[in-house]
């Protein structure tokens, strides 16, 4: 039960300036998730065991966001026209300017706003900011159970289970919005205009229409068995595979009986996943692996309600259309080698490489600034892992390493309007546009280089104390899914990536007795400043942090505006203590 405030991610010119400053507000995501879970296992004999659980799981969540509106940057917005100031005039206003507001006089502009409402013209288009609801529940729950039976040591060791499992999730989703104008303070102050495709006038000449009203299920039956046999004293062969059979059905509230844009839908997704894997142990100190593994997941009731070309949508402001997408398959190959020497050394060496095919991806329209979700070809994510873990008097040391290279393994073009390479850049800046994606790409949001360190002291019996260090490579942004943005310091800011960080987080334990210990941590040990993601976008302030629609002169009749990198600043530094009885 929680309530996340300015959790959305700001602008790189002003964290420079401001670590804890905000885009706009307000920013207020609340969440409630209780859960219960019953778990039971009766064993009949030594060899057969059954165990099972079963769960429920009620998720809710409230949205209100204050938001600039992307659909205002290029806009005239400062100025009211004839038309408006009639409209203010006869609605009672006064004090609205007759002539000459600029954007360097009016850093905050709210008249064409109110005005556009009154005569539900264009309010979409002129007024610079809007509030953003939303509110989500779900109910999950569901049951398993197995049924295992463990050779006698006189045969063969074998070890074998099977068993089936039911999972359920109801789920309602509403959106909607309210346009406004953004205040001094970054606030937003709500006019009486909608994204309810009369009141808010339109936009590009379509009906400002962002409600979202959508109910739906998803059920998933399995089945499951895996075996493990021994094949003499060295050898070890695992082989398992599950059945997953997954409905899933929408019901558009606002559009339903499958009218043009409705959607309604009923997908059914099959499939059989199987695994094997074989271990080789010499000695007690190696042990030698190899496992191949297929696995799968259904689209999200959101990709199945926006997977139509013919009628794209902006995200996540509208859904639309119902086409289906099929289910990403990703197949997996490990190996690797695990040893040690008793208690004082343990290390594990592995290589990964896990192909995604039919991957999900939201990708560029005909239509400027819309998208739809579609299958993509194949996505690669391969590499390597260390771990190395050793106890030396009272200190227990060790770390691990990870070498991750995700890539785009098939070409593809999406929306690359925030990249300074997108195809109207060569000729135009600023404008919107798209970017081609090659295979060897890197995928976003995604660091090839992780090291974890360690270290935890055993000072008396009772008190202990440990140091943990996290250091993470700079990812690209998302929005730079081509990796070839490059900043020129007046259309696009900033590099199209998030750099690398270090954070040292120390803990400290006391056991007073058998049942009481006493405990305190603090992460982010030295209030380091750290970004976790990054993503290219829009951006209507200037360096001043006011408001600035129209930066450049028109090219051709469009208007080009300043995209930037925004962050995801990580936690400063935390600090907390607590009592643990165990009884």
């Amino acid at each position: 039960n929680n309530s996340l405030t300015g959790n959305g991610l700001q602008e790189q010119r002003f964290l420079d300036r401001d670590y804890a400053s905000v885009y706009t507000k307000p920013d207020i995501t609340s969440n409630r998730a209780p859960l219960l879970n019953l778990s039971a296992r009766h064993s009949f004999n030594d060899p057969l065991t059954v165990s099972g659980n079963a769960y429920y799981r009620d998720i809710r969540t409230n949205v209100l966001n204050g938001d600039l509106n992307e659909g205002s940057y290029d806009q005239s917005v400062y100025q009211p026209s004839a038309a408006d100031r009639a409209a203010l005039t006869a609605a009672g206003y006064t004090g609205f300017p007759t002539s000459g507001a600029t954007a360097s006089n009016t850093p905050y502009p709210f008249w064409r706003c109110i005005a556009q409402a009154l005569q539900n013209d264009e309010p979409a288009a002129k007024c610079d900011a809007v509030l953003n609801r939303s509110h989500s529940r779900q109910h999950n729950y569901g049951a398993a159970g197995q049924l295992s039976w463990f050779g006698s040591p006189g045969s063969h060791r074998n070890q074998f289970t099977a068993g089936a499992a039911w999972d359920r999730s109801t789920v309602s989703f509403r959106q909607s919005s309210q346009l406004g104008y953004l205040n001094p303070d970054l606030t937003v102050t709500g006019v009486n205009a909608f994204g309810d495709g009369v009141t808010g006038g339109t936009i590009d000449g379509e009906p400002y229409d962002t409600r979202v009203d959508l109910g739906g299920s998803i059920n998933t039956a399995s089945l499951f068995a895996t075996d493990t046999l021994a094949l003499g004293h060295a050898w070890n062969l695992t082989l398992s595979g599950r059945f997953n059979r997954t409905t899933i059905d929408n019901h558009d509230r606002l559009r339903p009986g499958g009218i043009p844009g409705s959607l309604d839908g009923h997908n059914i997704f099959n499939r059989f996943n199987p695994a094997g894997g074989l271990t080789f142990n010499p000695w007690r100190s190696l042990n030698a692996y190899v496992s191949y593994s297929e696995g799968s997941r259904a689209p999200t009731s959101i990709e199945l309600g926006c997977a139509d070309p013919d009628r794209p949508c902006k995200l996540p402001n509208a859904m639309a259309g119902d086409p289906p997408l099929d289910q990403v398959v990703t197949r997996t190959y490990e190996a690797g080698l695990r040893g040690g020497l008793e208690r004082n050394l343990a290390w594990n060496l592995g290589w990964f490489r896990g192909e995604n095919r039919h991957d999900i991806l939201f990708v560029s329209s005909t239509q400027t600034g819309f998208g739809y979700f579609k299958n993509f070809g194949k996505t690669l994510r391969q590499g390597l892992e260390l771990d190395v873990n050793s106890r030396l008097w009272r200190f227990n040391l060790g770390g691990s390493y990870t070498f991750l290279d995700a890539t785009y393994q098939s070409t593809e073009t999406v929306n690359g309007s925030s990249n300074s390479t997108n195809d109207s850049a060569a000729t135009a800046k600023g404008l919107a546009g798209t970017i081609g994606i090659q295979p060897g790409a890197r995928i976003p949001l995604i660091p090839p280089h992780l090291l974890k360190l360690f270290a935890d002291l055993q000072a008396t019996a009772k008190f202990s104390l440990n140091l943990g260090l996290v250091a993470v490579s700079s990812a690209y942004a998302r929005g730079n899914e081509n990796n070839l943005h490059q900043p020129d310091g007046q259309y696009y800011l900033g590099s199209g990536k998030s750099p690398g960080y270090n954070v040292v987080n120390f803990g400290a334990r006391y056991q007073v007795n058998r049942r009481l210990e006493l405990f305190a941590r603090i992460n982010n040990l030295f209030d380091r400043h750290y970004y976790s993601a990054a993503q290219l976008g829009p951006t209507g302030f200037n360096d001043n942090h006011t408001f600035n629609a129209r930066p450049f002169a028109a090219v051709n009749g469009a208007f080009p505006v300043v995209y930037a990198t925004f962050y995801a600043p990580g936690a400063p530094r935390g600090a907390w203590g607590g009592i643990r009885f165990r009884f």
